[in-house]
This record gives structure tokens, C-alpha cells and sequence, in this order.
């Protein structure tokens, strides 16, 4: 019989279940979500809240944290234009991807602070960073209220997919090739993951 540690998360402090959380959800990818402020100011933050939804309709979803005077500049970019770009997280720019994750002001231009070269999207107002392997445009398909959570869960929909025609697909199809991608994944705290070893098992 195995021993475990148990614990009730209804009993737990919220710094405690953050810890659990973020080091059993593992390796989580990251949502660099890109957005214009209501004043033109771009803004770049990574989110590893972040998951694949659907692909009919092309859907993402990325949970996002209040700060404790209101909703974080992303958010409230994403409400007030309907609209965001997520950038793919290679390893090459992982440094400018932690960079752009500080507590700055929302008159802060963080591509500028990372020092990343922008582009417009092609079909939304919104940003995105030059050089990321992958873009994804996309409208706000459904804002879902997370009750008494800290966070907001903003569902996108893609309405365009950048990817750079340098990464190889697989065969004849439209897998891309991930070792060409090099993604960085987030573990707990300050720790992040490569792509290591992969392993095809058929299914059964």
C-alpha cells in the first residue's frame, strides 16, 4: 500500500495551494498573450495558465491572475478590445519571455522592456512578437467567471495561425516537428523545461 502525504485544499492557504498547483500541473506550456491598451500601448505577458480547448472551433484558454487593485493589464486589454495573439515560447527566447513578466504599469511598453520587435496582426488589432516559431490571432469566443478564484478564464479563438515556414511538418501532414520548436514549458517558481527525450508509443 503506498504512504502518502494528504491534504484538503478547503483547509490550505492560497500560497500552499498555489505551490501544489503549479508543481503537480507540470510542465505546463505557456500562453505569451500580446495585446494594445485602450491608449496604443503594446503590451506582452507570459501566462503557463494555458491550454489547448478545441479544434472545432480553434480554441484556447488562458486563466489569468488579478493584481490586487484590479485586473491585470492583459486583461483588461482583452476586454477592452475583444482581441488577443498568443506567441510561442521558444528557448532562444526565454529570456526576453521572463523579462516581459514583470509587475510594470500599464503605460509600460514591455516589447520595448524585453527588447522584441512587434508586428501587427493581420486580422485583429493586436500585436505580436516578430521571431516567436508561432502565432495564433484570436477574438474572445467566451470570458468564463472563475467565481471567488483570483482569476479570470478568457477562451479565445484562433482566426489565424502564423508559423514560420522554416519548421519542418511531419510526413505529409501538418504536425510540426516540436524538436525545431524548442518549447520552453513552466514547472514551479522560477523553474522552466526543454523539450528532453521523446518517446511515440502507438495507441492500443
Amino acid at each position: 500500500m503506498s504512504d502518502y502525504d494528504v491534504f484538503d485544499p478547503a483547509a490550505l492557504d492560497g500560497r500552499t495551494r498555489y505551490q501544489l498547483l503549479t508543481s503537480i500541473v507540470v510542465p505546463r506550456p505557456i500562453g505569451w498573450i500580446s495585446t494594445y491598451g485602450e491608449d496604443g500601448t503594446a503590451n506582452v505577458a507570459p501566462f503557463s495558465y494555458y491550454s489547448a480547448l478545441s479544434a472545432s472551433p480553434l480554441l484556447v484558454g488562458v486563466s489569468i491572475g488579478h493584481r490586487r487593485d484590479g485586473p491585470k493589464d492583459t486583461l483588461a486589454n482583452i476586454r477592452t478590445g475583444g482581441v488577443f495573439c498568443t506567441n510561442f515560447v521558444s528557448q532562444d527566447q526565454l529570456e526576453a519571455m521572463n523579462q516581459s513578466s514583470g509587475d510594470y504599469a500599464p503605460e509600460v511598453d514591455e516589447f520595448e522592456v524585453a527588447g522584441l520587435e512587434r508586428q501587427d496582426a493581420d486580422l485583429i488589432d493586436a500585436p505580436f512578437v516578430v521571431g516567436a516559431p508561432v502565432v495564433m490571432e484570436c477574438r474572445v469566443y467566451k470570458e468564463v467567471d472563475l467565481g471567488d478564484a483570483p482569476n479570470t478564464l478568457i477562451i479565445g479563438e484562433a482566426v489565424r495561425i502564423h508559423v514560420d515556414s522554416r519548421i519542418p511538418r511531419v510526413g505529409d501532414t501538418q504536425f510540426l516537428d516540436t524538436t525545431h520548436l524548442d518549447p520552453v514549458a513552466r514547472l514551479w517558481g522560477p523553474t522552466y523545461a526543454m523539450l528532453g527525450e521523446q518517446v511515440q508509443i502507438p495507441r492500443p
